[in-house]
Protein backbone atom coordinates (compact mmCIF):
# COMPACT_ATOMS: atom_id res chain seq x y z
CA UNK A 1 0.00 0.00 0.00
CA UNK A 2 1.38 3.38 -0.87
CA UNK A 3 0.32 5.62 1.94
CA UNK A 4 1.71 9.07 0.03
CA UNK A 5 -1.46 8.32 -2.02
CA UNK A 6 -3.75 6.01 0.03
CA UNK A 7 -6.66 7.06 2.11
CA UNK A 8 -7.42 5.51 5.67
CA UNK A 9 -10.63 5.17 7.75
CA UNK A 10 -10.77 5.04 11.50
CA UNK A 11 -14.03 3.00 12.41
CA UNK A 12 -15.33 4.05 15.81
CA UNK A 13 -13.10 7.01 16.64
CA UNK A 14 -12.62 7.12 20.79
CA UNK A 15 -9.55 7.82 22.87
CA UNK A 16 -7.37 5.90 21.05
CA UNK A 17 -8.77 6.23 17.12
CA UNK A 18 -8.76 9.78 17.63
CA UNK A 19 -5.06 9.56 19.14
CA UNK A 20 -3.97 7.47 15.85
CA UNK A 21 -5.83 10.10 13.72
CA UNK A 22 -3.96 12.93 14.99
CA UNK A 23 -0.46 11.32 15.26
CA UNK A 24 -1.00 10.38 11.35
CA UNK A 25 -1.63 13.63 10.69
CA UNK A 26 1.15 14.98 12.93
CA UNK A 27 3.52 13.06 11.13
CA UNK A 28 2.35 14.78 7.77
CA UNK A 29 2.52 11.16 6.35
CA UNK A 30 -0.83 11.51 4.96
CA UNK A 31 -2.97 14.75 5.24
CA UNK A 32 -6.25 14.81 7.52
CA UNK A 33 -8.46 15.10 4.63
CA UNK A 34 -7.74 12.04 3.51
CA UNK A 35 -8.03 10.44 7.28
CA UNK A 36 -11.48 9.53 7.60
CA UNK A 37 -13.50 9.26 10.98
CA UNK A 38 -16.66 7.44 11.77
CA UNK A 39 -18.53 7.20 14.79
CA UNK A 40 -22.05 6.58 15.36
CA UNK A 41 -22.57 10.00 17.73
CA UNK A 42 -20.30 12.73 15.62
CA UNK A 43 -21.32 15.53 17.30
CA UNK A 44 -18.43 14.02 19.39
CA UNK A 45 -15.67 14.14 17.28
CA UNK A 46 -16.77 17.79 15.95
CA UNK A 47 -13.31 19.22 17.63
CA UNK A 48 -11.69 16.45 15.05
CA UNK A 49 -14.40 17.92 12.58
CA UNK A 50 -13.25 21.64 13.24
CA UNK A 51 -9.03 20.92 12.79
CA UNK A 52 -9.82 19.27 9.13
CA UNK A 53 -10.48 15.43 9.35
CA UNK A 54 -13.81 14.29 7.80
CA UNK A 55 -16.24 12.51 10.01
CA UNK A 56 -19.08 10.09 9.50
CA UNK A 57 -21.39 7.51 11.25
CA UNK A 58 -21.69 5.65 8.11
CA UNK A 59 -18.98 3.04 7.80
CA UNK A 60 -19.69 1.11 5.11
CA UNK A 61 -19.21 4.18 2.77
CA UNK A 62 -16.14 5.48 4.85
CA UNK A 63 -14.86 1.85 3.29
CA UNK A 64 -15.83 2.10 0.01
CA UNK A 65 -13.54 5.60 0.06
CA UNK A 66 -10.66 4.17 2.07
CA UNK A 67 -7.65 1.86 1.31
CA UNK A 68 -6.75 1.20 4.84
CA UNK A 69 -9.08 0.45 7.51
CA UNK A 70 -7.97 1.05 11.13
CA UNK A 71 -10.78 -0.77 13.36
CA UNK A 72 -10.75 1.37 16.75
CA UNK A 73 -14.14 -0.02 18.14
CA UNK A 74 -14.04 -1.74 21.59
CA UNK A 75 -13.94 -5.62 21.76
CA UNK A 76 -17.55 -6.04 22.39
CA UNK A 77 -18.58 -3.83 19.54
CA UNK A 78 -16.02 -5.63 17.33
CA UNK A 79 -18.46 -8.29 15.90
CA UNK A 80 -21.58 -5.50 14.80
CA UNK A 81 -18.54 -3.46 12.94
CA UNK A 82 -17.35 -6.48 10.77
CA UNK A 83 -20.78 -8.12 10.01
CA UNK A 84 -21.53 -4.06 8.50
CA UNK A 85 -18.82 -3.30 6.74
CA UNK A 86 -18.18 -6.57 5.29
CA UNK A 87 -20.64 -6.22 2.03
CA UNK A 88 -18.08 -2.87 1.44
CA UNK A 89 -14.96 -5.05 1.72
CA UNK A 90 -12.32 -5.47 -1.14
CA UNK A 91 -10.15 -8.34 -0.29
CA UNK A 92 -8.09 -6.87 -3.15
CA UNK A 93 -7.65 -4.13 -1.75
CA UNK A 94 -8.28 -3.35 1.21
CA UNK A 95 -5.98 -3.49 3.94
CA UNK A 96 -7.43 -4.06 7.97
CA UNK A 97 -5.35 -2.78 10.29
CA UNK A 98 -6.79 -3.57 14.02
CA UNK A 99 -6.15 -2.11 17.29
CA UNK A 100 -9.18 -4.15 19.09
CA UNK A 101 -8.13 -5.65 22.10
CA UNK A 102 -8.29 -9.56 22.27
CA UNK A 103 -9.84 -10.26 18.53
CA UNK A 104 -7.17 -12.36 16.65
CA UNK A 105 -6.43 -12.27 12.90
CA UNK A 106 -8.14 -15.82 12.25
CA UNK A 107 -10.92 -14.12 14.34
CA UNK A 108 -11.33 -11.16 12.53
CA UNK A 109 -11.03 -13.32 9.58
CA UNK A 110 -13.81 -15.60 10.96
CA UNK A 111 -16.65 -13.34 11.50
CA UNK A 112 -16.20 -11.53 8.37
CA UNK A 113 -15.54 -15.20 6.26
CA UNK A 114 -13.03 -13.42 4.07
CA UNK A 115 -9.36 -13.91 3.84
CA UNK A 116 -8.69 -9.63 3.95
CA UNK A 117 -5.28 -9.02 4.33
CA UNK A 118 -5.51 -7.99 8.63
CA UNK A 119 -2.64 -6.69 10.42
CA UNK A 120 -2.70 -6.51 14.39
CA UNK A 121 -1.25 -3.28 16.31
CA UNK A 122 -1.34 -2.17 19.88
CA UNK A 123 -0.41 1.32 20.19
CA UNK A 124 -0.72 3.70 23.51
CA UNK A 125 -2.41 7.18 23.82
CA UNK A 126 0.99 8.71 23.51
CA UNK A 127 0.57 7.87 19.93
CA UNK A 128 -1.29 11.68 19.70
CA UNK A 129 1.92 13.21 20.40
CA UNK A 130 4.33 10.84 18.36
CA UNK A 131 5.65 8.76 21.57
CA UNK A 132 3.72 5.74 21.57
CA UNK A 133 4.98 2.58 22.15
CA UNK A 134 3.58 0.28 19.19
CA UNK A 135 3.78 -3.32 18.73
CA UNK A 136 2.66 -4.78 15.34
CA UNK A 137 1.74 -8.55 14.39
CA UNK A 138 0.97 -10.14 11.02
CA UNK A 139 0.24 -13.49 10.19
CA UNK A 140 0.27 -13.50 6.39
CA UNK A 141 0.53 -9.67 5.31
CA UNK A 142 2.94 -9.05 2.70
CA UNK A 143 6.23 -7.59 3.51
CA UNK A 144 4.91 -4.47 1.30
CA UNK A 145 1.85 -4.57 3.52
CA UNK A 146 3.58 -4.52 7.02
CA UNK A 147 6.24 -2.08 5.72
CA UNK A 148 3.81 0.27 4.72
CA UNK A 149 2.23 -0.30 8.33
CA UNK A 150 5.40 0.01 10.50
CA UNK A 151 6.34 2.78 8.55
CA UNK A 152 3.42 4.72 9.24
CA UNK A 153 3.31 3.50 12.84
CA UNK A 154 7.35 4.42 13.34
CA UNK A 155 6.75 8.28 12.81
CA UNK A 156 4.73 8.22 15.89
CA UNK A 157 6.86 6.26 18.30
CA UNK A 158 8.99 3.59 18.64
CA UNK A 159 7.69 0.47 16.82
CA UNK A 160 8.30 -3.49 17.74
CA UNK A 161 6.90 -6.11 15.77
CA UNK A 162 6.17 -9.24 17.37
CA UNK A 163 4.80 -12.78 17.14
CA UNK A 164 0.64 -12.67 17.77
CA UNK A 165 0.53 -14.58 20.67
CA UNK A 166 2.41 -11.99 22.80
CA UNK A 167 0.16 -9.16 21.54
CA UNK A 168 -2.20 -9.36 24.46
CA UNK A 169 0.81 -8.68 26.82
CA UNK A 170 1.74 -6.13 24.76
CA UNK A 171 -1.50 -4.43 25.37
CA UNK A 172 -1.12 -5.09 29.46
CA UNK A 173 2.60 -3.75 29.09
CA UNK A 174 2.28 -0.79 27.03
CA UNK A 175 -1.28 0.31 26.23
CA UNK A 176 -2.00 -0.05 30.25
CA UNK A 177 1.08 0.53 30.74
CA UNK A 178 0.85 4.45 29.80
CA UNK A 179 -1.60 4.31 33.20
CA UNK A 180 0.21 2.98 35.51
CA UNK A 181 3.39 4.82 35.07
CA UNK A 182 0.96 8.22 35.15
CA UNK A 183 -0.34 6.72 38.11
CA UNK A 184 3.23 6.70 39.21
CA UNK A 185 4.17 10.13 38.10
CA UNK A 186 1.13 11.39 39.95
CA UNK A 187 2.05 9.91 43.16
CA UNK A 188 5.47 11.27 43.00
CA UNK A 189 3.96 14.91 42.14
CA UNK A 190 1.65 14.22 45.71
CA UNK A 191 4.53 12.91 47.51
CA UNK A 192 6.82 16.65 46.27
CA UNK A 193 3.66 18.28 47.43
CA UNK A 194 3.97 16.92 51.15
CA UNK A 195 7.36 18.17 51.15
CA UNK A 196 6.73 21.91 50.48
CA UNK A 197 6.05 21.81 46.50
CA UNK A 198 3.08 23.62 45.07
CA UNK A 199 0.98 21.21 43.28
CA UNK A 200 1.62 22.82 39.71
CA UNK A 201 5.75 22.80 40.52
CA UNK A 202 5.63 19.21 41.43
CA UNK A 203 3.97 17.84 38.93
CA UNK A 204 6.01 19.57 36.34
CA UNK A 205 9.36 18.37 38.58
CA UNK A 206 7.89 15.09 38.65
CA UNK A 207 7.13 14.57 35.25
CA UNK A 208 10.35 15.80 33.82
CA UNK A 209 12.00 13.52 36.31
CA UNK A 210 10.37 10.73 34.89
CA UNK A 211 10.91 11.93 31.18
CA UNK A 212 14.64 11.72 31.79
CA UNK A 213 14.24 8.76 33.82
CA UNK A 214 12.82 6.85 30.75
CA UNK A 215 15.75 8.89 27.89
CA UNK A 216 18.41 7.49 29.99
CA UNK A 217 17.30 3.70 28.91
CA UNK A 218 16.06 3.95 25.89
CA UNK A 219 18.80 6.81 24.42
CA UNK A 220 21.14 4.96 25.71
CA UNK A 221 19.77 1.86 26.03
CA UNK A 222 21.24 0.83 29.61
CA UNK A 223 19.57 -1.46 31.94
CA UNK A 224 17.63 0.47 34.45
CA UNK A 225 19.75 -1.23 37.58
CA UNK A 226 22.91 0.55 36.14
CA UNK A 227 21.72 3.86 36.27
CA UNK A 228 19.75 3.59 39.35
CA UNK A 229 23.58 2.35 40.83
CA UNK A 230 24.92 6.00 39.37
CA UNK A 231 22.19 7.72 41.93
CA UNK A 232 22.26 5.28 45.03
CA UNK A 233 25.18 6.23 47.46
CA UNK A 234 26.28 4.43 51.25
CA UNK A 235 23.76 5.60 53.37
CA UNK A 236 22.29 7.99 50.96
CA UNK A 237 18.86 9.17 51.20
CA UNK A 238 18.31 7.72 47.38
CA UNK A 239 18.60 4.16 48.28
CA UNK A 240 16.68 4.92 51.93
CA UNK A 241 13.39 5.83 49.86
CA UNK A 242 14.08 2.95 47.36
CA UNK A 243 14.44 0.57 50.09
CA UNK A 244 11.24 2.16 51.72
CA UNK A 245 9.20 1.89 48.77
CA UNK A 246 9.79 -1.78 48.18
CA UNK A 247 9.31 -2.51 51.86
CA UNK A 248 5.90 -1.05 50.53
CA UNK A 249 5.38 -3.95 47.50
CA UNK A 250 6.29 -0.92 44.92
CA UNK A 251 7.91 -3.64 42.26
CA UNK A 252 6.09 -6.08 43.12
CA UNK A 253 2.65 -4.28 42.59
CA UNK A 254 3.66 -3.19 39.45
CA UNK A 255 4.26 -6.59 38.16
CA UNK A 256 0.76 -8.20 39.68
CA UNK A 257 -0.89 -5.20 38.17
CA UNK A 258 0.67 -5.73 34.91
CA UNK A 259 0.02 -9.36 35.04
CA UNK A 260 -3.80 -9.01 35.93
CA UNK A 261 -4.19 -6.47 32.63
CA UNK A 262 -3.27 -9.31 30.68
CA UNK A 263 -5.03 -11.84 32.05
CA UNK A 264 -8.16 -9.38 32.22
CA UNK A 265 -7.38 -8.01 27.85
CA UNK A 266 -6.97 -11.89 27.12
CA UNK A 267 -10.62 -12.31 27.65
CA UNK A 268 -12.02 -9.06 26.56
CA UNK A 269 -12.98 -10.35 23.18
CA UNK A 270 -13.91 -14.14 24.65
CA UNK A 271 -17.43 -13.92 24.88
CA UNK A 272 -17.43 -12.78 21.78
CA UNK A 273 -15.68 -15.48 20.09
CA UNK A 274 -18.24 -17.78 18.28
Amino acid sequence: MDLSKGTIAILGVGNIGSAIARGIAASGLVPRERILLTRRKTEQLEELRRSGFPVSADNSEAVRRADMLILAVTPQQLNGLLQEIRPALDVSRHLVVSVVSGATIGEIRGQLNLHVKVIRVMPNTAIAIRESMTCIAAADAGETDLSAVRSMFEQMGKVVVIEEELMVPATALCACGIAFFLRAIRAASQGGIEIGFHAEEALLMAAQTARGAASLLVEAGNHPEREVDKVTTPQGCTISGLNQMEHNGFSSALIKGIITSAEKAAILYAPKRA
